[in-house]
């Protein structure tokens, strides 16, 4: 994760061309233009070199996450002031999953516990009908 918020915040800092190496072999150099979480990127004025092939022009593309297996960055870049700006800040207590309501000790926890009732039918019991014996 941390080097998808990394990515994410690299297209502000340079305009320089970045090469992303392609699991199929392809090699692929432009300007990034943004990266989602997902580490799909966009790039811009593309040349895409194929093994055995004429390189190629193109103008922009996507590239889907899981299909690289390198990202090669320009010299020239900062990387210490990339990285500062993709720390994660980290909260207190908020109003996230699994936060607790204060005023009546529940939530975080799936229905029938903490005080909420459950659903329907005899509670323990199994799909229905009445409890086996054991």
């Amino acid at each position: 994760m941390k080097l998808v918020r990394f990515l994410m915040n690299l297209p502000s800092s340079t305009s320089s061309p970045v090469t992303v190496e392609l699991k199929n072999g392809n090699s692929i150099s432009g300007q990034l233009l943004s990266c989602t979480p997902s580490m799909n990127l966009s790039l811009k004025n593309i040349k895409l070199i194929q093994p055995y092939q004429d390189p190629q022009l193109l103008e922009y593309m996507n590239i889907r996450g899981n299909q690289i297996r390198q990202i090669i960055l320009p010299d020239e870049i900062n990387i210490e002031a990339i990285l500062a700006k993709s720390v994660v800040k980290i909260k207190g207590q908020g109003a996230g999953p699994g936060a607790r309501d204060p005023q009546t000790s529940r939530g975080g926890g799936p229905a029938g516990r903490g005080g909420r009732p459950s659903r329907g039918g005899p509670r323990g019991g199994s799909r229905g009908g009445r409890p086996r014996p054991f």
